[in-house]
């Protein structure tokens, strides 16, 4: 049985790569650690977005940010350590993968560690309306 796809409209010409990303967040997509998104639009028409994500209990150094292409990777790794002994262990030591997809021309700026949240800016500029006229040759 083939799949149909929103992407398979005739009209849309090499959006093939954008199926694949969205496929591949949805799959990954589980609630931990829970997160935020704000968008706020400056005078000039750009737009921020601030990603605030619970990270509680992650060092500096146990967290990473990436952008590969038009992807955002978010890791988290804790290491247990074996030389304390538990009666009661209710906060365990996770890792995680938070993936976000970023539109064309989306630039990622900075991110702060505080207070056990990691608030990450990115910053997508006004967009110059683009339009030529296309020469007609004959053949």
């Amino acid at each position: 049985m083939s799949r149909v796809s929103m992407f398979s409209a005739p009209f849309l010409l090499g959006f093939e790569a954008y199926e694949e990303r969205i496929d591949r967040l949805s799959r990954a997509a589980d609630g931990y650690p829970p997160y935020n998104i704000e968008r706020t639009v400056e005078a000039d028409g750009s737009e921020t977005f601030l990603i605030s994500i619970a990270v509680a209990g992650f060092a500096q150094g146990e967290l990473e940010i990436n952008q590969e292409d038009n992807q955002l990777l978010v890791r988290g790794r804790q290491k247990d350590d074996p030389s304390r002994q538990y009666l009661h262990r209710g906060i365990a030591a996770r890792q995680f993968q938070r993936s976000f997809l970023l539109a064309d021309g989306v630039e990622v700026k900075g991110a702060v560690l505080s207070h056990g949240m990691l608030v990450i800016s990115v910053v997508r500029p006004k967009a110059d309306k683009l339009s030529r006229r296309i020469e007609i040759r004959s053949a």
